[in-house]
């Protein structure tokens, strides 16, 4: 058994997000589809003999919560097994909060899968996917490790595959200084919920220029800034869309772009997509 890993937890983005209604419990129905992108956090875990999970911040300047999704999936994943060993997670984050690219969601699925490894659990995904899904709506798309189309509320994940696999292309994201509450957004009365459903083969005829999102015009009602990077990056030549529940706004690159002449308050970083999940050999059937 190893005693120490150090693995990636990649962020996402949402190439749209449409809303198409709402069921009766209040749970939004939407479709979208979530790519795997190389921004990343890195996680480090050492082995422990004891049962203690204990974690270390190794970003004390944006310090995270006490109780963060990290340490919960450890202690959830424990729980679920009844397994009695421990763990040190340390983490160095790059990914943005309340940026809507999944970072907090992508931590836990990467903890998920890496101490089910590390404890020799032996857990099958659609185990892990049991746990991660009482974490966060996402971790299920992370645990299966595919670029994907999302339907329902969320639950419904299919990989992209032959005509919609999404070709390799960089981008350029956009996070403005202020984050964004997703509860207030979807809890809008002028969110838009009746947007027609498409089809796989809809986007497949322009991965990257397909759809809207349907949370953007009320993100930036709440965070004028989300409507500045997207101007900012339109007026640079590219079609800018906000992915999740914002705060970031992203374009496909087509060229590069003047940083001096963009926001000093804004991350602004080029990506790649990724075919899958770094991990992705580690997840068991």
């Amino acid at each position: 058994m190893r005693s120490l890993y150090d693995v990636p937890a990649p962020a996402k983005l949402n190439l749209f997000l449409h809303i198409t209604g709402q069921r009766a419990d209040g749970y939004h129905l939407l479709q979208s589809v979530f790519m795997l992108l190389d921004w990343q956090d890195l996680l480090h875990f050492e082995h422990l003999q004891s049962t203690q999970i204990s974690r270390l911040d190794l970003n004390p300047q944006a310090p995270l919560p006490a109780d963060d999704l990290c340490t919960r999936a450890a202690k959830a994943l424990q729980t679920a097994t009844g397994c009695t060993q421990g763990v040190r997670i340390s983490i160095e984050k790059s990914i943005p909060s309340q940026a809507g690219m999944g970072g907090g969601s992508s931590d836990a699925a990467s903890t998920l899968i890496a101490l089910n490894r590390m404890w020799n659990l032996n857990l099958s995904r659609a185990d892990l996917e049991h746990i991660g899904v009482q974490l966060g709506a996402d971790v299920p798309f992370f645990i299966r490790g595919r670029n994907a189309w999302v339907e329902g509320i969320g639950e419904q994940i299919a990989p992209l595959s032959g005509g919609a696999t999404l070709p390799p292309s960089s981008f350029w994201v956009i996070k403005p200084e202020a984050g964004l509450n997703t509860q207030s957004i979807f809890s809008s009365p002028s969110l838009q919920r009746n947007t027609k459903p498409a089809t796989i083969e809809d986007f497949a005829a322009d991965h990257y220029g397909f759809g809207h999102n349907d949370l953007q015009p009320v993100a930036e009602a709440l965070c004028p800034d989300v409507m500045k990077a997207k101007h900012w990056l339109n007026s640079q030549g590219m079609r800018a869309i906000m992915t999740g529940s914002g705060s970031a706004v992203f374009a496909q690159k087509c060229k590069n772009i003047d940083l001096q002449a963009a926001s000093s308050n804004w991350q602004i970083k080029l990506c790649n997509n990724l075919e899958k999940h770094p991990l992705l050999h580690w997840m068991p059937e």
